[in-house]
């Protein structure tokens, strides 16, 4: 008797591996006990780190044989062609592996003992969509962001067709989304800011081919995003085409058993000396960087408020014009080179700055963080509201300036940052928002709001589950035997140390109270 397998394909990176694991690992907690295994994908090419082979070979350990990884044949791509764009550059490299493998591989789990009852893809990897089809293999898209970002890219193309010019050169022009705030057309995603770029026609592409799966499966909850969510819904967002079934499956975070953690972080001992919610954390992704410049004007405006803070600092982008590192760039820099002279010790005691990461879900979830600086990708966004802290939206690349515009305009989550021409922000600029957020009446009123969503994600894990229809539907499950079991959000989104202990929401509970 063949075994049930769920095919997982993300498309490169650390963070896309991690939210297709995590959603493994919720298909496995969520099916009877051994009648389903987790396979994933690994594309191939320039893409490798260190990091990625560690993450991998810790999950294999962890959760073999439940869930393993097939890594295609290595793949020779030119990444220095400079006419050619980041996300031009990836498109091709997912191209090339899903043409040259990804059918090779579906033939060859076919002469095995499993039979695939799901693909499940992310929305880069769209090229495996005819492929399964041909097969007859029911294919959904894991859209890894929120309802706000799917129903602006549903609704894309249909925007498109109605320009003739890049949306990089419409600079004082406003889009208008169902179910969104107005945006700037210059903060859309970069693939698609310029129309000679060839990643634009094939994120065109991507959005158009989004209603063409069996359905999308999105990590948020209702409550968060009642307004897209019900745009959606009514059809409002996909143009001359049915909308696909949407599966809302939030919030999954990742798990911190999986991180290669030996001790307790530096910073998370410092917060412990820290008055509850006093403390403003800075952190901007895996990604995201400053110019030195940049850097600097943050410092000031930190230093000029007497704010406590913690803030991660990681090296300047080679490519200045850019607001974010490659995570495969080396990332060795000094760090007195980009703060200004003094500030250290000036801000010691009050201050902690770290370099390159720092544990973030442990510290969004210590007693001691009252704010969180972000550049609202979603699951820090996530992180944050599940940890019940509020924000100052700092939006960078990527869809985060959606994002951006749903906390500050429709959630009423977050503060954002006003930003000049060339996207710079200054130091007072931020000790404005700094101030408004730690020390005004629209602060505490954020706060008491970021408590209450806190208290409704945690209810859509509890009480209301997740929408695993999709898994039903192909597993061939009897509906009774996929339960939620009350109180698994605190157990999965606040175990922060090695041991399963509950570390965090005692410290929610008295931050709440101060």
């Amino acid at each position: 008797m063949k075994k049930d397998t769920v095919v997982l394909y993300p498309a490169p990176g650390m963070g896309h591996i991690i939210s297709m694991v995590e959603l493994g690992k919720l298909v496995l907690r969520e099916s009877p006990p051994n009648s389903i295994t987790i396979s994933i994908l690994i594309t191939t090419g320039p893409y490798e780190t260190p990091a990625i082979t560690s993450y991998i070979t810790r999950i294999s350990h962890n959760y073999h044989p439940s869930i393993t990884f097939h890594r295609f044949p290595h793949l020779s791509v030119d990444t220095g062609d400079r006419s050619r764009s980041p996300a031009a550059i990836m498109f091709d490299i997912i191209g090339l592996n899903t043409l040259q493998h990804f059918s090779h591989y579906l033939h060859h789990i076919a002469q095995t003992d499993h039979h695939i009852r799901a693909l499940i893809i992310d929305p880069f990897c769209f090229s495996a969509l005819p492929i399964a089809a041909q097969r007859r293999i029911p294919t959904y898209y894991f859209y890894t962001s929120g309802a706000s970002a799917l129903a602006a890219f549903f609704y894309l193309p249909k925007i498109a067709e109605q320009m003739d010019k890049s949306f990089k050169d419409l600079t004082s022009t406003y889009l208008h989304f169902p179910g969104l705030p107005k945006l700037l057309a210059s903060h859309l995603p970069e693939p698609v800011l310029d129309r000679n770029d060839p990643a634009y026609g094939d994120f065109i592409y991507l959005c158009s081919d989004l209603s063409k799966a069996d359905g999308v499966i999105v990590n948020t909850f209702e409550d968060l995003e009642p307004i897209p969510v019900r745009a959606i819904a009514d059809g409002c967002c996909v143009a001359e085409a049915p909308t696909p079934p949407v599966y809302y499956i939030g919030p999954i975070i990742a798990d911190s058993i999986d991180k290669e953690v030996e001790k307790r972080h530096e910073c998370l001992v410092w917060l412990d000396s820290q008055p509850n919610g006093s403390v403003l954390f800075l952190c901007f992704g895996s990604r995201g960087s400053f110019s030195e410049a940049q850097v600097r004007e943050i410092a000031i405006g930190l230093e000029r408020k007497e704010q406590r803070f913690l803030w991660v600092v990681r090296a300047p982008p080679r490519n200045t014009n850019l607001k974010h590192v490659s995570e495969y760039e080396d990332k060795n820099f000094d760090l007195n080179q980009v703060l200004p002279d003094g500030f250290v010790e000036r801000t010691k005691g009050r201050g902690l700055v770290v370099e390159e990461w720092a544990p973030q879900v442990e510290v969004l979830n210590h007693k001691a963080v009252g704010g969180f600086v972000s550049h609202c990708g979603w699951n820090s966004t996530l992180e944050a509201v599940v940890a019940g802290v509020p924000m100052i939206a700092w939006p960078l690349y990527a869809e985060q300036h959606l994002n951006r515009a749903a906390l500050v305009e429709d959630m009423k989550m977050a503060i954002g940052v006003e930003m000049e021409d060339d996207e710079f922000v200054s130091g007072s600029e931020l000790e404005k928002r700094v101030r408004e957020l730690m020390a005004s009446e629209k602060g505490r009123e954020m706060r008491e709001r970021s408590f209450e969503m806190r208290e409704r994600a945690l209810k859509a894990w509890e009480e209301q589950g997740y929408d695993l229809s999709f898994i039903r539907k192909h597993m061939k499950i009897d509906c009774n035997t996929i339960t939620i079991i009350r109180g698994k959000l605190n157990r999965f989104c606040f175990e922060v140390d090695l041991n399963n202990t509950l570390v965090g929401r005692k410290g929610l509970d008295q931050r709440e109270k101060s």
